[in-house]
């Protein structure tokens, strides 16, 4: 069976749709016979996908939805499930990002992406699982990212949210494990060429710009449209998500700093801008498409020079590691 017969009439909700992967994956979806539940707090933004996704011959219903908002994600799932009378595929995707030294951004930035980016998710699978449970079957798709793996200096409040979204995603699978026909998938992407750092709180007063490889978010909706179709625990989007995972896991503190080193270097010669709090508590109107300035789409072999790169200076390290414990 090929993944439009897996997935067409299937009711799907995306969170976070009116840009980047969210707004990608709404396209591949609707190319699938899908019907359609779009949510994020940009209504225009919405309606404007909405119709591109009808054009596409897709089903759509538009429910604003600020994912921070237990009764307001309630309705939407209860929504979806009036809509169709039941919901197949519910995917987390609404996120934030803010940059800055922790104590040069304000506390109520940080609160604000947990808010988002952790209890967003909470709320979002709160809200499903018991329509999921009342239907005896359902998906869940977190959209995680590599940074519940790999801290982010100067990203302290992201990185807080993204670990502590792993954590509670691992829990809720052991805790509907006997629930054999509802599933728990997270997704691993790497750097991602959307409009997400376009639309970050930045408190660095640089430009900033995600690290190479930087991949195609078409890429993460397709991983989204397999795991729709077949549900898979784990899912990692792009080479570079696994190598960032394996060095993290090898030497934490090494690449830790490493990290730290490579971002104060970028910042030394970025451009210089104003400090914003971007859309961390309100929608924007700009840069709302799914693709941001930054990658280099429709060329995945473009990434393959950073990942031989990658993969050098990971096997280097550790060697440099090991060398000085096998003197001993």
């Amino acid at each position: 069976m090929n993944l439009f017969d897996k997935l067409n009439g299937k009711t799907i909700v995306i969170t976070g749709a009116s840009s980047g992967a969210g707004r990608a994956a709404a396209y591949q979806f609707a190319q699938q016979g899908a019907w359609l539940v779009l949510a994020s707090r940009n209504e225009a933004a919405l309606n404007e996908v909405a119709e591109e996704c009808r054009e596409l011959g897709a089903n759509v219903l538009v429910v604003p939805t600020d994912v921070t908002d237990a009764k307001a994600m309630i309705a939407l799932a209860n929504a979806a499930d009036n809509w169709q009378g039941k919901v197949d595929v519910w995917i987390n995707n609404a996120g934030v990002l803010a940059a800055g030294d922790f104590d040069k951004t304000p506390m109520a930035v940080h609160k604000q992406v947990i808010e988002i980016n952790l209890l967003g998710y909470m709320n979002g699978a709160h809200a499903i699982l018991p329509i999921y449970k009342k239907q005896g079957y359902g998906t869940i798709i977190n959209n995680i990212s590599i940074g519940g793996f790999l801290p982010v200096p100067h990203g302290a409040g992201y990185t807080a949210s993204k670990f502590a979204l792993r954590g509670f995603s691992e829990a809720l699978k052991g805790e509907l494990a006997g629930w054999k026909s509802i599933y728990v998938c997270d997704l691993f992407p790497a750097f991602l060429d959307t409009p997400g750092i376009e639309h970050a709180a930045n408190y660095t007063g640089k430009a900033l710009k995600p690290a190479p490889p930087v991949y195609d978010p078409n890429r993460l909706a397709e991983a989204m449209i397999k795991v729709a179709a077949n549900p898979s625990a784990n899912t990692y989007v792009g080479s570079a998500s696994l190598l960032l995972k394996a060095g993290h896991a090898l030497m934490p503190e090494l690449m830790t700093k490493l990290t730290g080193l490579f971002m104060r270097g970028y910042f030394k010669t970025a451009a210089p801008i104003e400090l914003t709090d971007g859309n961390i508590f309100n929608t924007v109107d700009y840069g709302m498409s799914t693709h941001g300035r930054f990658g280099y789409p429709g060329k995945p072999k473009a990434h393959r020079k950073y990942i031989a790169a990658g993969l050098l200076g990971v096997a280097s390290l550790a060697l440099l590691a090991i060398l000085p414990s096998s003197k001993k």
